[in-house]
């Protein structure tokens, strides 16, 4: 009976590991090359973002699948683990058990054996038994641990972005399911939420693709609006939906928002936040930053009154947050409804300060580089709260803004300096690495794409860096930037510099593929949209290229006023400041 019971064990035993070895190998060859954020589901969920930033409901559903996608890969990691241990202890039994059954048959009485001898023949066919199963558990133990190092990559990535999940309600870079493009249009169709009035009294429902902050959402340079102008006519009026009048000076750019656009004016009486329709350019509100505590009872001696609101505003849908050259700092609600203001000192500053601001989940991130007190901090968007700051070692004043490069998926903060370029983890602040590549005292904003962070100035040079380690790929001085920063996509870096010439280079070697001599330089930096590169000089004409590699010029076109801010781009339309207006071009 005893023997009975040690034979059935062993036969269980050994059908447990055949199974589970099978299960592991085919585990392996599944996660191997795998990740639980497909670039693919990447940028559609980018692009479900920046159509829909203003949908709460749909971005928390998308946040909800998201985790749901990463549990399940982790609950799969666990498992796997306790199939690993499951097959050792059944090895173990099955051992165990061959040994017992046999235990009595250790001794063997001397004599001739026969080839065909029975006891013989089972005794090989035991052999044989024990090392298959043995040969079965080694291998699916080597799958197993072949298989760890792919689960333990994936989830040091997914929990890193887990992290984030607890910072931030929605970012784009965070994806682990997979949503049908079907749903994109389905929310275009539903969303009705953002719609306007034109000029003759008609409903036109407004397209929800953000323009978020100084260049765009992350402050790259790209934009996800489709059917854009490429022609039109200020003075005639042609495609222009409406043109304003500014109430103050300034050069931070517009940005937009669902069917509303921000800016900001100031002069030496007050600094002022503006918000307008973005269908019919009607002013919405206006908001003063005064009753400020630690504000300066007179604004700072600037070479021009521009530069007191020379910084962008961010907006994320709720909040809305402009900062002004005194030091200033505003947030409101998308209604002007002031939330909370402080001074974060007055910055030392020749010029004015000018960086703009950026939303990153709950946070504003503001990099503010002066004489006193050189910092980038990121302020709680509700409270005002700082949540962390870093303090700055640059040994010279810059103007750029930050931007947020995506790396393997997973959001890297770039900050210009002289002569730094850093990268920080945009969560808590932690410096990832930090390289010495520029000098003078720089102006342009950092460029990403492909996870290559590009950054240059006048009198440096223009510098390629590996934005997961901050390795340096290449350089180049030949055309080289003042404040228009450049803008990339995987295959070019398009340089504007500020005495006409336009370049691409090539974006893995530095090589310059092509150029154009356009005349009158650029403090309005180039923007990607709709497969074109806009770009508008400092006396307002208008230049329109392709952005492949043909790098072709398409339209080019005077509109009569200059422009020192950059465009904000929506689907159909684009906002542009000029010095002393506001207009909007929209397509026909």
């Amino acid at each position: 009976m005893k023997k009975k019971i040690l034979r059935n064990v062993a036969i269980v035993s050994a059908i447990f590991i055949v199974t589970l070895a099978i299960m592991l190998a085919t585990n392996y060859f599944q996660v191997r090359g795998k990740t639980p954020l497909q670039s693919e589901v990447v940028e559609l969920l980018k692009q479900l973002n920046d159509r829909n930033s203003g949908n709460v409901e749909l971005q928390e559903q998308i946040r909800q699948l998201d985790l749901m996608a990463r549990r399940a890969h982790f609950i799969r990691s666990d498992h796997m683990m306790t199939g690993v241990y499951i097959l050792f202890g059944m090895l173990v039994i099955f051992i165990v058990c061959i040994r017992l059954y046999y235990a009595e048959h250790k001794n063997i009485p001397d004599k001739d054996i026969d080839p065909i001898d029975e006891w013989a023949v089972k005794s090989q066919a035991r052999r044989y038994v024990l090392w298959s199963a043995t040969g079965v558990a080694v291998a699916a133990l080597v799958f197993a641990l072949l298989s760890l190092p792919l689960l333990k990559s994936e989830k040091e990535e997914a929990q890193s972005l887990m992290a984030l999940d607890e910072e931030i309600i929605f970012e784009f870079e965070e994806a682990g399911v997979y949503i049908a493009e079907q749903n994109l249009s389905e929310a275009d169709a539903n969303e009705d939420a953002d719609e306007s009035e034109d000029t003759t009294g008609g409903v036109v429902a407004v397209s929800n693709v953000s323009y978020n902050a100084f260049r765009g959402n992350n402050s790259n340079g790209i934009s996800s609006a489709r059917n854009l102008p490429v022609k039109w006519d200020l003075a005639a009026g042609t495609n222009i939906a409406w043109k304003r009048d500014v109430p103050r000076g300034g050069m931070s750019s517009p940005v937009i928002n669902g069917n509303r656009i921000f800016f900001t004016g100031a002069d030496a009486e007050v600094r002022e936040l503006y918000c307008y329709d973005l269908i019919t350019g009607e002013k919405l509100w206006t908001l003063a930053a005064t009753d400020i505590p630690g504000s300066p009872a007179r604004v700072p001696e600037l070479y021009y009154d521009g530069i007191l609101a020379g910084s962008t505003v961010a907006v994320n849908g709720n909040q809305v947050c402009a900062i002004f050259a005194t030091g200033d700092l505003i947030c409101a609600d998308m209604n002007g409804n002031r939330l909370w203001a402080k001074n974060l000192g007055v910055p030392d500053n020749h010029y004015g300060y000018a960086s703009s601001l950026l939303i990153f989940g709950n946070s504003l991130i503001v990099q503010y580089d002066n004489r006193n007190d050189p910092r980038v901090m990121a302020l709680d968007l509700t409270t005002g709260a700082e949540r962390w700051s870093r303090n700055r070692t640059e040994r010279s004043l810059n103007w750029g803004s930050p931007s947020i490069a995506n790396v393997n998926n997973t959001p890297v903060l770039i900050l210009i300096g002289c002569p730094g370029v850093t990268a920080y983890n945009p969560v808590n602040g932690q410096q990832l690495w930090r390289v010495e590549a520029l000098s003078s005292e720089p102006a342009a904003s950092p460029a990403s794409a492909n996870g290559i962070v590009f950054v240059a100035t006048e009198y440096s040079k223009l510098t390629a860096i590996n934005a997961a380690d901050g390795t340096v790929l290449w350089d180049n001085i030949e055309v080289l930037p003042d404040t228009s920063s450049p803008v990339a996509t995987a295959d070019n870096v398009y340089v504007a510099d500020p005495y006409g010439m336009f370049v691409a280079f090539d974006a893995k070697t530095g090589v310059m593929r092509a150029e154009h001599e356009l005349g009158i330089g650029f403090y309005s930096s180039p923007v990607i949209a709709d497969g074109k590169i806009y770009l508008i000089n400092r006396e307002g004409k208008v230049h329109i290229f392709t952005s492949d590699n043909s790098f072709r010029l398409i339209e080019s076109f005077e509109t009569g006023e200059g422009v020192y801010a950059t465009p904000a781009f929506t689907d159909c339309r684009i906002v542009i400041r000029t010095e002393k207006s506001i207009y909007c071009v929209a397509a026909n």
